[in-house]
């Protein structure tokens, strides 16, 4: 899934001998007789969405949502790009999330584990749940929220984040989430570009063991006059000392805590806004992705229960994502809570208090689905597989892969250390790796399962009732065995309906390279058998002496090496090749960094598995790679090492001094 913003430039379209080696991938691993006999989803939902795409996408939103009105028309495309989906209806989604699971007697099942970075814990039945929404919406509408305002969100991965959304949706609010590690400058220009009433922020959180505020960022946001904030409502969550603005600032206990739980739901257009989400990386005006109501739910309900096998009743599901990501959103906010899952919400970091701290939380919860990024893999690659064996890791049943492509050989630890517990289990825990955007909404591509006979490093197939091709320059479907651009053919019920106030950029941004389709910014690739293997970023594709080489692969191929737990590829400026391979790596715990000889050993290894012309001119051993508290590796501040540039701004990286270990390692 990429959070990027997609590029409009005719960039060549990615192709050649250079991408032979990602799609040779030769394993397959088919889905157990046990699991596909009892698979939520068969193979027969492929035909039913082929045969009349928008009558399938109809049916899921019947049978997935309640609707206080239905509608009359499953998709208005009289308009493109602008889709309208479930024309007439009325929904809403905190009681689809919440009241209704209550109504229907299941009141008591839980709805979130919490686990806080020090190690406090709460649990949410749906009752409880339900109630904690309906008491912020009352405390919302009492300072002045009404339908249609805008709520600014800055808050940590805790309960009343997903609190704070469900309470918004109920009464019609559009939230607009910033991450909680954004600067007090990116927080200000989303504020003022949706004109947001409220901000609902915490004093702080918690980071590796120590307390972070956040507060202080909101104050700095708000100095500036003209803004449109009249409220703040601060949660206490670390105790940490804040300034106060009397009037403006109020307790989240003072205002939520003192709310009446008797809140009545109400219906909102399917077109309704829901949330505006800016995307990271974002220059100049911020670019604020518009989802709405109807379409998102259903896209969103549907891919969490088919892509994830879930079964409800007894499935504890959890997704790592930051609430502040689209995937926070789509499969931590709303799918799993409008499916009625059970799921654990975690606040801190993989490796606070230790390394081993993600796989206690699955033993704690007996968590059966994993949804976690390839970043993530690979820094347990890194950490050595005898962490997560200490932990019983038995009931996971299916792991999830999101956030970028995941290379072949993290894919395989992945299955043999996580999904077959160290070991201990005979068969596997099946991988789905998802591709998708915030633009998207909800997952595009991606195996079933109970169906598909899966590959590492593939995403394989779009899922049914969606029209994903790879095409060339033209626009044309490329054969088998080629690569191009990832574009989206027919409108979608989860797609975004616009930037935020200017439907010009929305249709200069995704619609200009191809009038008629989406473009996604992504380089793609069909093998042989037609499955999908994402490339990254168009911008990530690089020209060496005329050839095209996906860093990508390059990356992928270095992990490969059993003495690399994790890579980074960019492309330098070389007056002689155009471009340079430059390579940043990490070694695993147990191989040696043998300085010029390790180096050597790399850049024969990527000649053998790619050809001579992939071998990086420069590879660096680096004891990290920046990255953001998303996961994301930040490539344009390794582009800025590689040429020689001042470092650009580095605010958003997890660790501040990573960049301080890099030149370090550069100038040895």
């Amino acid at each position: 899934m990429s959070q990027q913003t997609p590029g409009t430039t005719a960039t060549q379209a990615p192709q050649g001998d250079a991408f032979e080696n990602l799609s040779q991938e030769n394993r397959r691993f088919a889905p157990s007789a046990g699991f596909a006999a009892n698979a939520v989803v068969t193979s027969a939902d492929y035909a039913e969405a082929d045969a009349d795409r928008p009558a399938f996408w109809a049916k899921q939103a019947r049978e997935l949502l309640s609707w206080s009105k239905d509608f009359t028309q499953a998709l208005d495309w009289s308009n493109p790009p602008f889709a309208k989906w479930f024309v007439g209806g009325e929904v809403n989604a905190a009681y689809n999330a919440l009241d209704r699971h209550v109504e229907a007697g299941n009141g008591d099942r839980v709805a979130i584990y919490f686990e806080g970075e020090p190690g406090d814990t709460r649990t949410y039945t749906y009752a409880q749940l339900t109630e904690e929404v309906k008491k912020a919406a009352n405390a919302f509408e009492s300072l002045g929220v009404a339908k249609g305002d805008r709520v600014a969100v800055y808050l940590p991965m805790i309960p009343e984040a997903v609190i704070t959304l469900l309470a918004c949706a109920r009464i019609g609010a559009i939230h607009s989430v910033v991450f909680g590690g954004f600067s007090a400058e990116a927080l200000r220009s989303r504020i003022d570009d949706a004109e947001a009433k409220l901000v609902v922020t915490a004093d702080g959180t918690y980071r590796r063991g120590k307390p972070s505020a956040l507060k202080p960022a909101v104050d700095e946001a708000l100095a500036h006059d003209g803004h449109t904030v009249q409220n703040v409502v601060v949660v206490k969550r670390n105790g940490q000392d804040v300034d106060w603005h009397e009037g403006r600032d109020h307790w989240w206990a003072d205002t939520v805590g003192a709310a009446s739980a008797e809140h009545t739901a109400v219906g909102h257009d399917s077109e309704h806004p829901l949330f505006i989400l800016y995307t990271s990386g974002t220059t100049g005006k911020p670019k604020g992705i518009l989802h709405t109501t109807g379409g998102y739910l259903t896209q969103g309900a549907y891919t969490h229960k088919a892509v994830f096998d879930l079964h409800p009743e007894t499935d504890v599901y959890w997704c790592t994502a930051d609430v502040g990501w689209i995937t926070g959103h789509s499969y931590v906010a709303y799918a799993p809570l409008i499916n009625g899952a059970t799921q654990v919400m975690y606040e801190g970091t993989p490796d606070s208090p230790h390394q081993g701290r993600w796989w206690e939380i699955v033993e704690k919860y007996k968590v059966s689905i994993l949804y976690t990024a390839p970043t993530a893999i690979r820094t347990f690659m890194k950490w050595g597989k005898e962490i997560p064996a200490k932990s019983d890791l038995s009931s996971i049943r299916v792991l999830g892969s999101v956030g970028e492509p995941i290379n072949p050989e993290a894919w395989m630890w992945y299955r043999e250390v996580i999904g077959a517990d160290s070991g201990r289990k005979s068969i596997p825990a099946p991988i789905v790796d998802t591709w998708w955007q915030t633009e998207t909404g909800a997952q595009m591509i991606a195996p079933l399962p109970g169906v598909t006979a899966t590959k590492p490093g593939s995403a394989q197939v779009p899922l049914p009732g969606i029209a994903v091709d790879v095409v060339d320059e033209l626009g044309e479907s490329v054969p088998n065995g080629s690569g191009g651009y990832l574009v989206i053919r027919e409108p979608w019920p989860a797609m975004l309906r616009g930037i935020w106030g200017d439907p010009e950029r929305f249709k200069e941004t995704y619609w200009s390279r191809f009038e008629t389709m989406y473009f996604a910014g992504d380089g793609a690739k069909k093998d042989e058998d037609g499955d999908i293997w994402l490339l990254g970023r168009v911008d990530d594709v690089m020209n060496v002496s005329g050839h095209r080489l996906s860093t990508a692969e390059i990356e992928s191929a270095l992990v490969s090496h059993p003495a690399v737990a994790e890579a980074a590829v960019v492309g330098a400026a070389d007056e002689t090749t155009g471009q340079a391979v430059v390579a940043f790596v990490i070694l695993r715990g147990d191989a040696v960094d043998s300085g010029d000889a390790i180096v050597a050993e790399l850049r024969n290894h990527v000649g053998k598995e790619i050809g001579p012309i992939a071998k990086p001119k420069t590879i660096l051993v680096v004891p990290e790679l920046p990255k953001t508290r998303s996961g994301k590796i930040m490539r344009r501040l390794l582009k800025d090492v590689a040429e020689g540039r001042e470092v650009g701004d580095a605010t958003t990286l997890a660790d501040n001094t990573v960049m301080a270990q890099i030149a370090h390692s550069l100038k040895k």
